[in-house]
């Protein structure tokens, strides 16, 4: 799952990216109010977390912008504590949610899955298709026997990526963004080897491929 991160405490920042990545994110970090903007308008991302006090903006504009331009993904802002004024309007503009500063890292991660949950139209941190379990907080499969086998964080994201919405196809170009931020550059064979490993799970009528368009997850087989 992809996620946008929008802070200027450089500190703050790096802490979260380190915690997001071994929740199973990948994450695309920018402090800035303006490449905010680009960001959110041409990349696809599951959700975003938004800081209001930026150094060259405000990110309730952002937000609006956003959402003038119909960027749908779930926001949650990032307000000082106490603040009630900056939680309204945040979610006048838009936002999902909004958490409080300080707040502790997995509050964050709750919320964000939590969102993401919400507009997946689930309400567990399961993700189920096909007999297959998929638990997000332990990053762990269960297959219809019962066996529950530990995920890496890449299958971990490439596997909820294709559970999430069985019966579609997903291009390699799609699942490259979801599992890596921009600052990587990995070879698009890194999804078929990821792919090869993930059918020794699930089982090669699991996973199809279909030539030229891409993968799909097969709950119907």
């Amino acid at each position: 799952m992809r996620l946008l991160l929008v802070e200027d405490d450089r500190l703050l920042a790096e802490g979260l990216v380190r915690q997001l990545e071994k929740a199973g994110f990948s994450i695309d970090h920018t402090s800035s109010a303006r490449e905010a903007q680009i960001l959110g308008e041409q990349e696809d991302y599951r959700a975003a977390v938004l800081d209001l006090g930026l150094p060259d903006g405000n990110g309730l504009e952002v937000l609006k912008r956003w959402r003038s331009k119909l960027v749908e993904c779930p926001v949650l802002v990032l307000t000082a504590r106490g603040d009630w004024q900056d939680k309204v309007n945040g979610l006048k503009a838009g936002a999902d949610d909004y958490l409080a500063k300080p707040f502790q890292t997995e509050e964050l991660i709750a919320r964000i899955n939590a969102l993401i949950r919400r507009s997946e139209g689930r309400v567990h941190s399961q993700v189920k298709a096909g007999g297959f379990e998929l638990d997000e907080n332990r990053q762990s499969l269960r297959t219809e026997e019962g066996a529950e086998h530990a995920l890496t964080g890449t299958e971990f994201r490439l596997l909820r990526c294709l559970m999430s919405r069985p019966g579609h196809i997903f291009s390699k170009e799609q699942l490259m963004e979801q599992l890596y931020n921009l600052d990587e550059s990995p070879s698009e064979n890194v999804i078929e080897a990821y792919i090869r490993r993930l059918r020794k799970l699930v089982g090669n009528e699991t996973i199809t491929t279909r030539r030229g368009q891409g993968y799909m997850f097969n709950a119907q087989r």
